[in-house]
């Protein structure tokens, strides 16, 4: 058994180097959980002294209900006022513009191209030269005609004379009369070739008058197909001619509004029909209603409807897509809001009514036809009142509003006059019987804040558990003029 000394030392020395550690983990530990709670402690103890204080006013006038909630401030908000207007009953509908006429002016005989006397996008009337062929062959080919006709003209007017020959001599019981019927056929014969010749003639001057071109009806022209100089063939694409005035738009009626047009066309009204752009924003003509189709799509349910347009700024161009409104009636005398000032709840619909007393009412109402921006009322409003069309999403009813262009209403007065009079509390160059007043009217409204900017007053003057809700009713609107303590 070794019983030397010098030999434990070592261990002991270890064991005594552990416990020394680990008591210092324990205090290091119970240092930063006290720290921590007092960290903790004081930034509760700053949040509460802030709310009684500079936002007491304000927390006590938000409520339940939040800054918009009864009671608390007002909220700016847009309004407008309920009016008497007229409401159009429009069918609305897609459409494309469709030319009453669009031409291809194309070569009608074979031959060179000699000059083209359109630009490109002109407008041209019916009977204006576009373009023109050459003429020599055509003309060469009237002249052989004629020269024929000539020469078949006189051996019939030779074979005329020998008939009337040999009838004087079949009269006189010189011939037979087989020749003298022979002389008879060949005067048909003659007769019959003088006719051909002429239609050939004809068709000669038809084919020559088609080598200049026209225009076969009034438009614009597009972009030509063929230069000069070239070797134009018959039937060859020359160029298009699209008639711009007047012009039509193609659009289709749901059937389920078929009546109440057609008792319309029956009675001989023309409905108008406004064309706007692939926006709906802007107008670009004015027409009615022409026609419609005489038969429903089944795949659809649609029906074709055709309306025409002056198109005298040629604001409409061929194959261009359009809205289409179709004015069925109109509303006359109706209660009109703004389509900004409904409200969607699980009720139906509903405004915000503005009160005399700048509170807001939420009222459920009846809309009827809507046209843009306006929608008729049919129940629930009156005219003169006013409804809030913007700043609702934080409304609800009894809700405080300031309408722009007014002075705000005095709740939202005295929290700027509070306001002011703490940032002046605040200051370093505050006058001392001001600072005195500014003193007196915190501790009116909200004793923390006072004495919180104040180093040398007492941490919290008001009593333990007050509610700070209740100081802006007793602090007056004018609370700059009330007389501070004395001495002060």
């Amino acid at each position: 058994m070794n019983t030397n000394p010098f030999e434990r030392e070592p261990a002991r020395t270890r064991l005594k180097g552990s416990k020394r550690a680990a008591l210092i983990v324990v205090i290091v530990a119970i240092v930063i959980a006290v720290g921590g709670y007092w960290l903790a402690k004081s930034g509760a103890d700053q949040t509460q002294s802030a709310g009684r204080g500079g936002r007491g006013a304000g927390a006590g006038a938000r409520g339940p209900g939040g800054a918009a909630g009864p009671g608390g401030l007002a909220m700016p908000v847009g309004a407008a006022t309920v009016a008497n207007g007229d409401i159009d009953i429009t069918l609305n509908a897609l459409g494309t513009v469709t030319p009453l006429r669009n031409v291809t002016v194309s070569a009608q005989i074979a031959g060179n191209l000699l000059n083209v006397n359109f630009k490109e996008g002109q407008m041209v009337k019916l009977g204006d030269l576009l373009a023109e062929i050459d003429p020599r062959p055509y003309q060469a080919q009237l002249e052989q005609m004629e020269g024929a006709l000539a020469r078949d003209e006189a051996l019939l007017a030779n074979s005329r004379i020998d008939l009337d020959r040999y009838t004087t001599l079949f009269s006189q019981d010189s011939i037979a009369k087989q020749q003298l019927d022979s002389q008879k056929s060949l005067v048909h014969q003659y007769e019959g070739t003088v006719k051909s010749d002429q239609g050939q003639i004809d068709n000669a001057k038809v084919n020559l008058s088609y080598t200049k071109i026209s225009a076969p009806v009034g438009g614009r022209v597009g972009l030509r197909q063929i230069d000069p100089g070239n070797n134009v063939q018959n039937g060859g694409t020359i160029v298009t001619i699209t008639q711009l005035t007047p012009i039509d738009v193609v659009f289709t009626i749901p059937e389920d509004n078929l009546p109440p047009v057609l008792k319309k066309m029956h009675a001989g009204d023309k409905l108008q029909a406004d064309a706007y752009d692939r926006a709906g924003t802007t107008k670009l003509a004015t027409g009615a209603l022409a026609s419609l189709d005489n038969q429903v799509d089944v795949t659809t349910g649609t029906v074709k409807a055709k309306a025409e347009f002056a198109n005298g700024d040629e604001g409409l161009f061929p194959n261009q897509f359009v809205n289409i409104r179709l004015l069925l009636d109109v509303m006359k005398n109706a209660i009109v809001i703004p389509t900004s000032a409904l409200e969607r709840g699980s009720a139906g619909l509903f405004v915000y009514v503005v009160q005399p007393d700048h509170t807001v009412q939420v009222r459920n109402i009846k809309t009827g036809p809507t046209e843009g921006e306006k929608v008729a009322v049919t129940d629930g409003l009156k005219v003169g009142e006013s409804v809030v069309t913007s700043g609702a999403d934080r409304l609800r009813d009894g809700s405080k509003v300031e309408l722009p262009g007014e002075e705000p209403p005095p709740a939202a007065k005295q929290g700027d006059s509070q306001k002011h009079q703490g940032n002046r509390a605040d200051g370093q160059q505050t006058p001392q019987g001001q600072n005195g007043q500014n003193g007196h009217k915190r501790r009116d409204s909200s004793g923390a804040n006072g004495t919180a900017n104040d180093p040398n007053a007492p941490a919290n003057t008001g009593a333990p558990g007050s509610t700070p809700s209740s100081a802006p009713t007793s602090t007056p609107t004018n609370g700059g003029s009330n007389p501070g303590p004395s001495g002060g």
